[in-house]
């Protein structure tokens, strides 16, 4: 996609007069593209690539929070998993800083919600699952499954969510769950996961506006199962009359409060495992100046120049 600059523009002609988009879809393809020169900017580069960019002497590298997080979804209406014992037995025996440090990198902070601490509403107390082997056999026992059970975990052709798979895969086989990894293309993921014929998945949300509201409602509300957001099948009557209270009130401490409860009843209950908080990052030519990210990840091209 080629654009031109308006010189109309209200806030000012862009410095930059034309701008091209390319969309790479390989990840390595978007550094090599900056290593040759034949990209000026290139958006999230995989984790495995930032140390060529950081260590290019031609090349900048930005690294910010995000809005965006990772989650292991659980289909709540499907057995073993319609249990919140074997979800949180599942929930203890992940061992998130495995996953920042192999698969990401370092590039992320891990959860303890649905939504960061840059996201309006966040409650800083919501409950963690502490990565605790004993603990999680203990649930599995409470819940009838001291022998053992098998679960499909569901991911897309993403190389990031490829390897939390195969992590999640090895640690849920040292408390007796053994895990089949299921690889789908993109459309066909989107589409099964919406008719609920998963059991375990690996996705992502970006809370874009800033605000719980669009955090928690679609991942959360019984009126959004499915494609609308709600890949979990999570229904709580609670849940829903407290999204409802704070998507109508306009009280900042009232929606606080009513979030707060909200997080607690969600973390407890965990239809989805929270992984992390996403970082977002760019590389670039050194002679790129006045670029800067926006943390929803649509950012602005709008300022940016070659010097």
């Amino acid at each position: 996609i080629t654009l031109k600059a308006n010189p109309d523009y209200y806030m000012g002609e862009a410095p930059t007069k034309n701008v091209i988009f390319r969309n790479i879809v390989e990840g390595t393809n978007r550094t090599i593209g900056l290593e040759t020169e034949e990209v000026d900017v290139a958006y999230d580069l995989e984790p495995m690539d930032k140390m060529m960019v950081k260590d290019n002497d031609r090349l900048d590298f930005q690294e910010e929070p995000s809005l965006s997080m990772a989650y292991i979804g659980f289909n709540t209406k499907k057995a073993p998993l319609n249990d919140v014992k074997v979800r949180q037995a599942i929930s203890h025996a992940i061992k998130i800083d495995d996953i920042i440090e192999v698969a990401y990198q370092g590039s992320g902070q891990k959860a303890n919600s649905p939504i960061g601490p840059k996201v309006f509403g966040y409650n800083k107390d919501a409950k963690t699952y502490e990565y605790d082997q004993e603990k999680a056999k203990e649930l599995l026992k409470a819940a009838g499954h001291d022998k053992g059970l098998e679960i499909k975990l569901w991911t897309n052709d993403n190389p990031v969510r490829r390897d939390i798979a195969v992590i999640v895969q090895d640690q849920l086989k040292q408390v007796g769950v053994n895990v089949v990894i299921e690889t789908l293309e993109w459309g066909a993921y989107l589409d099964a996961t919406a008719r609920g014929e998963h059991d375990m998945l690996i996705f992502g949300w970006v809370s874009v506006t800033g605000d719980a509201d669009y955090g928690l409602d679609p991942l959360f509300n019984t009126a959004n199962h499915g494609g609308a957001g709600n890949r979990s099948f999570f229904s709580n009557e609670r849940v829903d009359e407290l999204l409802g209270l704070a998507k109508h009130s306009t009280d900042a401490a009232k929606r606080l409060e009513y979030y707060n409860e909200a997080q607690e009843i969600i973390q407890n209950q965990v239809p989805i495992l929270t992984l992390l908080y996403q970082t977002q990052n760019i590389g670039k030519q050194k002679d790129v100046k006045g670029f800067n990210m926006n943390p929803a990840g649509h950012h602005k091209v709008y300022g940016a120049y070659k010097d």
